[in-house]
């Protein structure tokens, strides 16, 4: 995803590794529920193969005895599960997306190609036809100068040329030899003489030439701070309290923009900011003049043919208006709606990571007793199947409660309530020793459906064989 941040950029080792340890730490929620899952079905998939799962229940265990200290053991893991998502992640989210802005903000490294413009210096593009790798000279260049905006772009050719970094790496210093350079000079010249006359540009030949261009090539560090009020930079608590507070803040907003529309387009009168109010239409006037209407068909009836026109004008113009203030006001509305819409989301998330751990173990136990296969075969292949399910599923939730399409409890919880009721039954099916997965019982039953089918088919056309001899007699 990050990969174009990463490479050209001249970083150090070290910048490198730490941009993988957050890395890592954010992949955190999709791994150990994977973990969980291809432990559990291999570890109760041994169990089961070298019959051990057999000879305890014989013994009179019960598979949720076997299953007990695992249980803990997981509830376990899905309690510091939720204890790094509260406290661990925000803080590693914080520094992963400082350091990738860190890096955005990086100038990549000088290496101009040869017969191709390179556009790595901001404000400039730079043509080369040769270099020399052992001296570093560049020859047959070609340099567009639009630093100061494309009205006052320069052209600049030269045989050959060097580009040099200054000591403290702010700065390039570029060497032409034995070339010209031609300028914009229109916009200038206009600005500087007040005559008609217009030069187009300025040209100028030189035999060595330097420029000092602006090119920053050092680290710099993004400011983590401004990242303190980002949804993933907050545990439960400050996530809570944001939530409260921008509903707060938006509900005043609502009524606030509720009682201004009231206020200011009330019987089509409008006020704005420091003026009195704006003359009243003619209705407004002949009702001050004391006319008495039974409806508003009497009261535009009463207009003359100028005036209807005017009013109608006056009520499309109002209508508009009010159709503008209502969007605008929506807009307002919607970055709060955003904003609490978030901070649910990485709310529910905290506690989906946690669920999704048990859930799984739950699902991993009893379908490795069902199936009695462990190593890394099978189970491998059944725990990538079930974790594509889930994360298809949960990614879908996720985007139906993003786009408010759904609640958010309810996009952000839907793969735990599809997957609970599977690993209910699967648990069922284990504790009752079935087979559920055995190929034999599968077999048996399509024998069964075969014979149900074949002998209702003979039973159809005896019942047929016996009403068209009775019909023949």
């Amino acid at each position: 995803m990050h990969i174009k941040d990463l490479v050209g950029k001249g970083v150090e080792i070290k910048v490198l590794a730490e941009f993988f340890v957050y890395a890592v730490a954010s992949v955190v929620p999709l791994a150990l529920p994977l973990a969980i899952l291809l432990a559990s079905l291999i570890s109760f998939g041994n169990l089961g193969e070298k019959f051990e799962l057999t000879a305890m229940k014989s013994a009179g265990i019960s598979l949720f005895r076997i299953m007990q200290p695992l249980t803990i053991a997981v509830v376990v893991i899905s309690l510091g599960a939720f204890y790094f998502s509260n406290n661990v992640l925000p803080t590693s989210q914080v520094k992963l997306w400082a350091l990738i802005f860190s890096l955005r903000q990086k100038s990549p490294e000088m290496e101009i190609p040869e017969g191709e413009f390179y556009d790595g210096i901001p404000g400039y593009n730079i043509y080369v036809r040769h270099k020399d790798h052992k001296t570093a000279m560049l020859y047959d260049m070609m340099i567009y100068d639009y630093s100061h905006g494309f009205q006052n772009a320069k052209v600049m050719v030269a045989d050959s040329g060097k580009i040099y970094f200054t000591e403290d790496k702010h700065y390039l210093l570029l060497n032409l030899y034995s070339g010209e350079s031609f300028e914009n000079l229109d916009v200038q010249q206009q600005k500087a003489t007040k005559t008609k006359d217009k030069i187009p540009y300025r040209r100028e030949s030189f035999s060595e030439k330097q420029m000092l261009i602006d090119f920053s090539t050092e680290f710099n560090r993004y400011d983590e701070s401004v990242l303190q009020d980002q949804h993933v930079s907050k545990n439960v608590v400050e996530l809570v309290e944001s939530i409260d507070s921008v509903n707060v803040l938006a509900h005043i907003r609502s009524g606030e923009q509720s009682a201004q529309m009231v206020k200011d387009r009330y019987f089509g009168r409008e006020r704005k900011a420091g003026q009195q109010v704006v003359e009243a239409s003619e209705i407004d006037k002949q009702v001050q003049n004391g006319y008495k209407f039974s409806s508003v068909d009497s009261m535009y009836a009463a207009l003359t043919s100028t005036q209807k026109e005017k009013a109608l004008q006056t009520a499309i113009d109002k209508a508009k208006a009010m159709q503008d203030q209502f969007e605008y006001n929506a807009i307002m509305l919607d970055e709060y709606k955003r904003y609490v819409r978030k901070h649910e989301i990485e709310l529910h998330r905290k506690f989906t990571l946690a669920f999704a751990c048990l859930i799984f173990f739950f699902i991993g136990a009893p379908l490795g007793a069902i199936i009695r296969k462990g190593g890394l075969g099978a189970p491998v292949v059944i725990s990538v199947i079930m974790f594509i399910i889930y994360y298809i599923i949960d990614n879908t939730g996720y985007k139906m409660a993003r786009e408010a399409l759904w609640p958010t409890w309810a996009g952000m919880w839907l793969s735990s309530f599809v997957l609970l009721p599977i690993g209910i039954f699967l648990t069922y099916k284990a504790a009752t020793d079935s087979a559920l997965f055995n190929p034999e019982a599968w077999i048996k039953v399509w024998d069964k459906i075969k014979t149900g089918v074949r002998n209702s088919r003979n039973n159809i056309f005896r019942e047929r064989k016996l009403q068209k001899n009775n019909n023949s007699k």
